[in-house]
């Protein structure tokens, strides 16, 4: 991945072809000026080059070979677009009224710079078993997991299966309060599924209640693992719900493992199917950490010419790549411009070389004077659909200038 400051220098180059604005164009007006104005086909390919070089360089830096082009299939899990919305300081704490019932994964996203979302292969969910009709019969959950990068090791991955509170006659509640436990396992297959049976390893497992409505998180780690730094072969996942008292009237009802188990009316499939979430690291840069909720900066009045920190809005739309990107729209890059004089004032946050080189352009103007740069810069992170039409959030290293300098 390209240095996130070679990106602030590209972005700069936008700047300097736009002038003084404060809202950048990935795509600089002046190259689409050029592009729409000049004569002869030669030009126009050549405008058209730079422009296809220009996106190239950026899709590089976010690590893709190629922009992605999402199907209108593809969806993007609430519980990323939540933890996204925690991990990025949108909101302030996990429970609150933006984000309920949800819990920040601090021990997962301690250690993992990107989250990737999958949903299961449906088409092959169905295994043949020899109880026809058997509600407690495990499901097949298959998930295609050739899209994670081999440089990325994965440290934890979790199976997140949704279950929805039934509702009794208030005559009925004592009788079935100890009547609606269920016991939800999920295994690995160890090999290929066949008629009638299946060899699994047991992974976790979980004592439920179908009083409330939540989502329930399994450890699957050992064997996403196994699949992608082992090389072992990937067989699926299999939940088995049972009923602890052996009564069919709930058999398995609560627990959305199927699309075509007890769906209700209106019900969103999309967003209550179960979701695997690997959490990984590519080496590059520092663990997503929660941050809190920025309060805006006050704006005071501008200083003179001197290096200082300059607004610089980066759009992502103005590429057209809102459409992969969901978020955020945008961020704020700044960038850093403004003299270095002679001497330095303590504010300029110079190095003892960058005052040394000061002193020497004072008396020897063939010395060049020392250079406005970023002294602290911050990550961003985004949250998108990758060539494959997987939701990932990842955290990107020094995005946003935080402080400048003569250096």
């Amino acid at each position: 991945m390209i240095p996130g400051n070679r990106m602030l220098m590209v972005i700069l180059l936008c700047q300097v072809l736009l002038g003084e604005s404060s809202h950048a164009s990935l795509i600089p007006e002046e190259g689409k000026k050029k592009a729409s104005g000049l004569q002869g086909q030669s030009h126009l390919g050549q405008s058209h080059e730079v422009l296809r070089d220009f996106e190239a360089t950026l899709l590089h830096m976010f690590g893709l070979q190629r922009r992605p082009r999402p199907s209108r299939s593809a969806v993007v899990p609430q519980y990323l677009l939540d933890l996204y919305r925690l991990q990025s300081g949108e909101v302030e704490e996990a429970g609150g009224h933006d984000v309920p019932n949800f819990e920040y994964p601090e021990r997962s996203t301690s250690r993992a710079n990107t989250v990737r979302g999958f949903h299961h292969e449906e088409h092959m969910e169905q295994v043949s078993w020899e109880g026809e009709g058997d509600t407690a019969a495990p499901l097949r959950f298959f998930f295609n997991l050739s899209s994670i990068p081999e440089d990325e090791l994965l440290s934890t991955a979790e199976l997140r299966l949704y279950r929805k509170q039934i509702d009794e006659a208030s005559t009925e509640r004592e009788r079935l309060w100890n009547e609606g436990l269920h016991r939800i396992n999920v295994y690995e297959i160890l090999k290929p599924p066949q008629a009638g049976q299946l060899i699994t390893r047991l992974l976790d497992t979980r004592l439920v209640h179908h009083n409330t409505s939540s989502w329930e998180s399994f450890d699957v780690s050992p064997a996403v693992l196994r699949w992608t730094r082992d090389r072992l072969p990937n067989h699926g996942l299999a939940v088995e719900v049972l009923h602890l008292n052996q009564t069919p009237q709930h058999q398995g009802r609560h627990v959305r493992i199927s699309r075509s188990l007890h769906q209700t009316p209106n019900e969103d499939w999309d967003q209550l199917r179960p979701l695997l979430v690997t959490f990984g690291h590519d080496g590059k840069g520092h663990p997503l950490t929660r941050r809190t909720k920025r309060s805006p900066k006050q704006r005071g009045r501008k200083r003179n010419r001197n290096c200082r920190r300059h607004a610089l809005y980066v759009d992502f739309s103005d590429v057209g790549w809102n459409d992969w990107i969901v978020a955020p729209p945008g961020y704020q890059a700044y960038y850093c411009h403004g003299e270095c004089p002679f001497p330095l004032a303590d504010h300029l946050n110079s190095t003892n070389h960058a005052i040394v080189q000061t002193l020497v352009n004072s008396v020897n103007t063939n010395i060049p004077k020392a250079c406005c740069v970023p002294t602290e810069l911050s990550a961003i992170s985004m949250l998108y659909l990758d060539e494959t039409d997987r939701v990932v959030l990842k955290n990107y290293q020094e995005m946003v200038v935080e402080g400048c300098g003569c250096r």
